[in-house]
């Protein structure tokens, strides 16, 4: 099982890459994945009180797969984003990729993201504020985009407290 020391970091080169998408018969796989994923969520909230999701590459599992535990466990295969709102928030964003450090960034306050689920079932879900932001953030892992990239501007930084 994959832990916290297994979490890519920040300059790590597999960050900066395009994730493909699950296929049907990488399902059996998946389970797996989630697990390692959920692993290593549950150490970075131990350690650094924060972790509401987590994409594959940082785990340096190249594949459109996000996986995020609020309230109950959700696992996004190939997720697809639409009706992405004009209206923009700006935020201090983190990343368990580099746990100490916080990005300026904006977001979009509300999307559309179509999914498959674990059973590899359509399935589609109306987001806004803080879930949409987090999605955005996961989501953007899979297309090799760290926060770090979409800093407001060059004063957009700072330790986490």
């Amino acid at each position: 099982m994959k832990g916290l020391n297994d979490m890519l970091q920040l300059g790590n080169p597999l960050l900066y890459q395009v994730c493909e998408p699950v296929l049907q018969s990488e399902l059996p796989l998946v389970k797996e994945w989630v697990a390692d994923l959920d692993n290593v969520m549950k150490e970075i909230r131990a350690k650094y009180n924060f972790g509401r999701a987590v994409a594959a590459p940082q785990l340096g599992i190249m594949k459109r797969l996000i996986y995020m535990h609020i309230d109950k466990p959700v696992v996004f295969i190939n997720p697809e984003f639409s009706e992405l709102s004009e209206d923009m928030f700006e935020l201090w964003d983190d990343c368990m990729s580099f746990p100490n450090l916080l990005v300026k960034v904006k977001r979009h306050k509300s999307l559309t993201i179509k999914y498959l689920d674990e059973n590899w079932k359509p399935q589609e879900w109306k987001m806004a504020d803080d879930l949409s932001e987090l999605l955005q953030h996961e989501y953007d892992h899979l297309d090799g985009i760290l926060c770090t990239m979409r800093a407001i501007d060059h004063k957009s930084f700072k330790w986490r407290p």
